[in-house]
């Protein structure tokens, strides 16, 4: 059954302030019971309290995350990768954006695919997937073809991960999105799109004939949002999900705007539930 989680980039503030534990038992009582690795060191200190979180809490682990770059990456430190997976009880592991040099080219774009679907290889001898996380950027075009279609195309064995704020922030529609890559999508980013309302100082300072506040205000006007309180539909993505057959809805969001990423989840699982979707926590 598809399960609803939390993208653990969410809680990086949380960590350090609170520890390991200590937060995930903040997002159980909230109602999460599923969650990405990510943003977190994987020191032995720290896949211990992981491990703890997993037999005390009851957590289940959707997927660690990785890339093919730096000492700590998927080709230098594979079989760490491998063992923190297997003490975590995670089938997956996701790259969550390609290095920025792949983004050159095409040549380099068909390079980074080639290097994912070595280590996907490499990872399906362990009973492990790899997954490759959208952004905005991997809707740029390459000679006529969208950057995702690339690595989806020359990694055959890489699953993807689709992240719905991204996907909406690249100009395409994420039901849509879905549907295209449905048979290769183990893992949803439930993550909002907001249109912020102006500041009343902004226009304090139009009234004045000032227009710099009201330029740089303009910039900044998509935020990240607690799932229910931005524009996307998210009962079509995730009935969508659904029926693709996705294992994983993870919520996440970036940035907080003065609240908390515990005060943020807890509004997103509100929703979920007023949504209906309650039963899939």
């Amino acid at each position: 059954m598809t399960r609803i989680g939390v993208q653990c980039f969410t809680l990086r503030d949380e960590f350090p302030a609170h520890g390991v534990y200590e937060t995930f038992r903040k997002v159980r009582d909230i109602g999460y019971r599923t969650a990405e690795v990510s943003a977190l060191p994987m020191t032995k200190e720290n896949v211990a309290e992981l491990v703890r979180v997993r037999e005390e809490l009851g957590f289940e682990f959707a997927s660690l995350s990785g890339g093919l770059t730096g000492e700590e990456s998927l080709v230098n430190a594979f079989d760490t990768f491998v063992a923190d997976a297997k003490a975590l009880g995670a089938d997956m592991i996701r790259i969550g954006m390609l290095p920025p040099a792949a983004m050159r080219d095409p040549s380099t774009v068909a390079a980074f695919a080639d290097d994912c679907q070595e280590v996907a290889v490499r990872l399906a001898d362990h009973g492990i997937r790899l997954h490759y996380h959208n952004h905005h950027v991997d809707f740029a075009k390459y000679d006529g073809r969208y950057l995702l279609d690339v690595i989806a195309e020359r990694s055959p064995l890489v699953g993807l991960e689709i992240d719905a704020h991204w996907v909406q922030r690249g100009g395409l529609d994420p039901v849509r999105t879905l549907r295209k890559y449905a048979g290769r999508v183990s893992m949803v980013h439930l993550k909002d799109y907001r249109i912020a309302r102006l500041p009343d100082e902004v226009y304090t300072a139009l009234d004045a004939g000032d227009r710099g506040p009201w330029q740089d205000a303009m910039q900044q006007i998509v935020q990240f949002a607690e799932v229910g309180e931005g524009n996307l539909d998210f009962p079509s993505i995730i009935d969508t999900a659904v029926a693709i057959g996705a294992d994983h809805l993870l919520v996440e969001q970036d940035e907080f705007y003065g609240r908390t990423a515990i005060e943020c989840l807890t509004t997103s699982y509100l929703n979920l539930v007023a949504m209906g979707y309650g039963e899939l926590f």
